[in-house]
């Protein structure tokens, strides 16, 4: 587009965008009875509205060269709120600096379109480096929570180390979506602290949080671990009686370490919930997502564990900057309980796969538990095949 004017290239580009957020999703013909994946990613760099990216002034800007980059948009937190269906997407620029702007659709499954400006988050005294993967928690005291993870530089890092970071749970309120009030970060005396999530509900007056403690920034060392833990006071979040319900366990999907997704899901047998698991390759870690439920009055109680992994990137969904990752943050439920699951692949792309409350209660309840042997996954093989008889 060289060989064309400034208003001839705004007038491309416009024209370009509108069909990417216009375009209809439709479902994979794959059948696996458990959810239905659909075709087009729901969010990706290129539905990032043109103003954040180009100076439209011809003065200015007068070869239209994009200004600001935006690598990648994934890994979203997500709630259905004024009747609309809302994903709080983490947006990476081409500075590798990540930060969270507001999607909505009137369909949960394509039409995603940006709110006018990214969100501006308040700070604390000692300003975030960088942020990502919010997930957002409608609670009963009235407020929406927003929990992601705050990194900032090392310092005790050696001299020379400009890759040492500690990483944190950031955390944020609102009751629009738009004024946000910062609180102060998690204070927890278990390590590090990624995949923060609030449970929706008080229990016994106090608030609850799920925890992934780990001994560095990267590596969980003796860490890891899905924690569960409660705060009195969100104004001074000091972490109360933190302890692992859901390990890490060799030779499973979690065998590295394991970090809840969204907060869970009620349902009348339990509490549903989404995770990522991590285990190391040939090729380099591999993230996929499994399930498990909890017991409705004690989360800390699992009472169903479904073995293997629910979801994993396939075909497209493998390469991208972090290659064969899926990992989510954020799913939302309908009134008819249609459960929409929001899913990022490689790091890149945000996609949708859609389920039912009933399917994926039917699911952890009645998939067989790893038992963590070849032998007795044959047998469970051989079990269904003479059922089938």
């Amino acid at each position: 587009m060289f060989s064309k004017s400034a208003s001839e290239v705004i007038s491309i580009l416009k024209n370009e965008y509108e069909t990417i957020i216009r375009q209809p999703n439709s479902p994979v013909a794959e059948y696996n009875g458990i959810y239905t994946r659909y075709k087009n990613p729901v969010l990706t760099a290129q539905h990032i509205p043109l103003s954040w990216k180009y100076d439209f002034n011809t003065t200015r800007n007068p070869y239209m060269m994009q200004r600001i980059g935006v690598n990648a948009v994934f890994n979203a937190g997500a709630m259905k709120f004024n009747g609309k269906y809302i994903l709080c997407a983490r947006v990476e620029g081409w500075d590798r600096k990540s930060f969270f702007a507001i999607a909505e659709s009137d369909t949960g499954i394509d039409n995603f379109t940006f709110w006018d400006e990214p969100i501006q988050l308040p700070q604390t005294n000692e300003p975030d480096v960088n942020v990502y993967d919010m997930r957002l928690t409608q609670h009963d005291d009235g407020f929406i929570y927003g929990i992601f993870c705050t990194e900032r530089k090392d310092p005790n890092a050696p001299q020379g180390d400009t890759s040492a970071a500690i990483a944190n749970a950031g955390i944020v309120r609102t009751k629009d979506l738009k004024q946000w009030e910062r609180l102060p970060d998690l204070i927890s005396n278990t390590g590090q602290q990624r995949n923060v999530v609030m449970h929706p509900h008080l229990i016994n007056g106090k608030y609850v949080v799920y925890t992934r403690p780990q001994d560095g920034f990267i590596e969980v060392g003796s860490g890891g671990g899905i924690g569960i833990g409660y705060i009195t006071d969100m104004k001074n979040p000091v972490v109360e009686q933190e302890h692992i319900i859901h390990n890490k366990q060799y030779h499973t999907v979690y065998e590295l370490k394991n970090g809840l997704g969204p907060a869970p899901i009620k349902t009348p047998k339990g509490w549903l919930h989404l995770a990522h698991g991590v285990r190391n390759t040939a090729a380099g870690l591999r993230y996929v997502l499994y399930m498990f439920m909890t017991d409705l009055k004690n989360p800390d109680k699992i009472i169903a564990t479904p073995g293997g992994y629910f979801l994993a990137p396939e075909q497209d969904e493998r390469i991208g900057d972090v290659s064969n990752v899926v990992f989510s943050n954020g799913w939302i439920v309908d009134d008819n309980n249609t459960v929409f699951i929001y899913y990022a692949s490689s790091d890149t792309r945000i996609h949708v796969a859609v389920s039912t409350v009933e399917r994926l209660v039917d699911y952890c309840i009645n998939t067989p538990q790893d038992s963590f042997k070849s032998s007795d996954s044959v047998q469970k093989i051989s079990t269904l095949i003479h059922n089938n008889k």
